[in-house]
């Protein structure tokens, strides 16, 4: 089980725990990245103590996952902003009115065929 998991379901059981409420605020602080008083998880009981560093090891492994998953996105946006905007550079030239076509004429009419 993740230890965010199992620190939720600790913290829903035992609300009123000061370990709860001391794991709670780590959270909230990880969240908020706020300052934690680390001696605050020295009070903790060793159970406690261990899901609290699982907890932080998680969230910078989850941390990096979410930075992954911007670059991700970040490059994902240029691959399809690149073939716009390199239009110019790569494209073909474009074709004539008459699409191309070796029967038609100048003037977009097409020219007459030779009589058998």
């Amino acid at each position: 089980m993740r230890a965010i998991k199992e620190a939720r379901k600790y913290i829903e059981r035992k609300p009123d725990d000061a370990h709860a409420k001391t794991l709670s605020r780590l959270v909230l602080a990880l969240e908020s990245e706020a300052d934690f008083p680390i001696s605050d998880l020295y009070k903790l009981d060793l159970a406690r103590f261990k899901l609290a560093l699982e907890i932080l090891d998680e969230w910078r492994l989850d941390r990096h996952y979410a930075s992954k998953a911007k670059l991700f996105d970040v490059s994902l946006q240029m691959a399809v902003l690149k073939p716009q905007t390199d239009a110019g550079a790569d494209a073909k030239p474009p074709k004539d009115k008459t699409g191309g076509k070796p029967e038609a004429a100048a003037d977009g009419k097409a020219a007459a065929k030779p009589e058998k």
